[in-house]
């Protein structure tokens, strides 16, 4: 089972528990028809950055308290807001499956999360050699959602990147991505190569989380 399909059964919840030949084929096909679906996109700005105490950071000038956030940033000199999208066509496509085949849909959900997860982190991995030669190490990938980096802060963060109009993200009043299968994230930014802070399941605090990636 490679990662992007282990993802996607992390995603249904099935936690260590085997995963029948159905379901992987219903995987597997649903990843196909995403690639034939998916218009991959990304946004990303880099800011200076500040970090007055443990508890709050600014980016630019826009101060965010954050205790996790703080600590996942430390040491850093800059940090890059970044916003990522399948597209609207996924939408459309996961509507569709729910008002048709259930079980497919949910299967669709699972496998969309994890091709936006890969996206990320190929695109990921070729900035961080971008940064490298540079001389700038980059930290883990942070959300937010995660820990106290509150979800509200998605509507500045899209502000500063003005994502509607470079990749059509935008958001809903109840602070809900649109493209839905989308993310917000920052990447801080730092002369040493330290590994500083955690970033998703292993910074979340609810361990009995049924989606809970093994750490």
């Amino acid at each position: 089972m490679d990662k992007r399909t282990g993802e996607a059964v992390r995603y249904l919840g099935y936690g260590n528990h085997a995963v029948d030949e159905d379901t992987l084929g219903l995987i597997e096909a649903s990843f196909s028809e995403l690639s034939e679906t998916a218009k991959k996109r990304i946004v990303y700005r880099i800011f200076e950055l500040q970090t007055p105490d443990d508890e709050q950071v600014i980016i630019g000038n826009y101060l965010v308290k954050s205790r996790n956030l703080a600590r996942n940033l430390q040491g850093c000199e800059k940090v890059v807001l970044l916003g990522a999208t399948l597209g609207a066509g996924v939408d459309l496509l996961l509507r569709r499956y729910a008002l048709t085949e259930v079980a497919r849909a949910a299967v669709m959900q699972a496998c969309a999360a994890a091709d936006l997860e890969e996206y990320l982190d190929e695109w990921q991995e070729g900035f961080k050699k971008k940064m490298a030669k540079e001389g700038w190490y980059l930290r883990p990938r942070f959300s937010p959602g995660y820990g106290d980096f509150s979800i509200l802060c998605q509507e500045q963060i899209l502000r500063m990147l003005d994502a509607a109009k470079r990749i059509g993200l935008t958001m809903t009043d109840s602070y809900m991505l649109t493209p839905t299968k989308s993310v917000t994230a920052l990447i801080g930014l730092g002369r040493e190569n330290t590994l500083c802070g955690k970033g998703g399941c292993e910074e979340c605090e609810k361990t009995d989380c049924v989606y809970r990636r093994s750490t």
